[in-house]
């Protein structure tokens, strides 16, 4: 899971990359691409890895990518990103200023974010208005074209013309026709509202409901939260009434956002967790696993996490009857423990 972060000037978004990632920059790097790479913190495989004593453990992953800004807009002391940067990402994170800051005008959080995702969303006109520049003479030339790509092309079109992101009509951000495009307001968007130390509060909407999925982040504090010990955070997130961590809370909210689980399997040598959508029936599971037991898919044998908890032990899941055997069409749920029996 690869999530982009992009905000206008002075929101904030490399002291929100360093506390989710404990990656801090100097100065020096200002304005070049940052990426973080972070374990996902899953107290089920800590369990697991308990039990079984594997050599190794290895956790789900989530990159996050602070695309840096052009020398020439930089100049401008404009940083909005080069959204050709985050084209690959899988969501958004958008960070938008809710404190106040020398030298910047009083915060105006929902104007902020407008005024971006238009810009986002005016990028993606662009990218339609031209695809179907070129296929418009490509069916004057003769060749063969596809007309639902025409049609879908042009609804986007419709939306886009409107400063409406894609994302607001699900069906069309996930057509497969559109994927090679990757447009980006098609993104699941998280916005963090980046709050002083003692605001915990999301911001006024003025009457108006918000469309996106919010949370509050308070900046700052997250990210001297990130550089201390695990005995001085403790005492910290008591201080500040902080349930869980920056990066345990985005984390959990980035995998609602996707629709995203996990599921684990086990080996004489390694307990591992695999990140899939939610829904993905067991043979497009096996798959993301290796191609050969897509491939040779015979069964899948499962074990929910609760249940291998409550017995102790396979042996004894086996013997209470909660291991099952299930086929190609099984979904596979959140906490599944699998093993897939395959022939190639």
């Amino acid at each position: 899971m690869k999530l982009g972060i992009i905000g206008l000037s002075g929101c904030g978004k490399t002291t929100i990359f360093e506390a989710l990632t404990h990656n801090f920059q100097d100065t020096q790097g200002k304005g070049e691409d940052l990426i973080g790479t972070i374990t996902v913190p899953d107290q089920r495989v800590d369990l697991l890895r308990d039990i079984y004593q594997p050599k190794k453990t290895i956790y789900a992953q989530v990159e996050y990518f602070l695309p840096g800004a052009s020398a020439q807009k930089r100049e401008k002391s404009q940083e909005q990103p080069d959204f050709n940067k985050i084209r690959d990402c899988d969501a958004l994170i958008h960070v938008v200023r809710n404190f106040e800051v020398y030298g910047y005008k009083a915060p105006s959080p929902l104007q902020d974010f407008t005024s971006l995702d238009e810009e986002i969303t005016f990028s993606d006109f662009l990218v339609v208005e031209k695809r179907l520049g070129r296929l418009d003479l490509d069916q004057k030339r003769g060749n063969k074209i596809n007309p639902e790509e025409i049609s879908l092309l042009n609804e986007c079109k419709r939306y886009l013309e409107n400063e409406l992101p894609i994302r607001r009509l699900p069906e069309l951000a996930g057509a497969p026709l559109l994927k090679g495009f990757a447009l980006v307001s098609a993104k699941p968007v998280l916005v963090l509202f980046n709050n002083t130390d003692d605001d915990n509060d999301l911001p006024k909407a003025n009457g108006l409901t918000f469309q996106e999925n919010s949370m509050v982040i308070r900046g700052i504090l997250e990210k001297e939260l990130a550089q201390m010990s695990p005995e001085e955070a403790a005492d910290f997130l008591s201080e500040f009434e902080i349930t869980a961590s920056a990066m345990d809370r985005v984390i959990k909210r980035s995998y609602e956002l996707l629709g995203l689980i996990s599921f684990f399997t086990i080996r004489s040598d390694e307990v591992r967790a695999w990140t899939i959508k939610s829904g993905m029936a067991a043979l497009e599971a096996a798959g993301t696993i290796h191609t050969d037991m897509k491939k040779g898919f015979i069964r899948a044998e499962v074990l929910s996490h609760n249940d291998l908890i409550d017995a102790g032990s396979y042996g004894e899941a086996k013997k209470k009857g909660v291991v099952r055997l299930e086929g190609k069409a099984y979904e596979v749920k959140d906490g599944d423990i699998i093993t897939f029996r395959f022939n190639v």
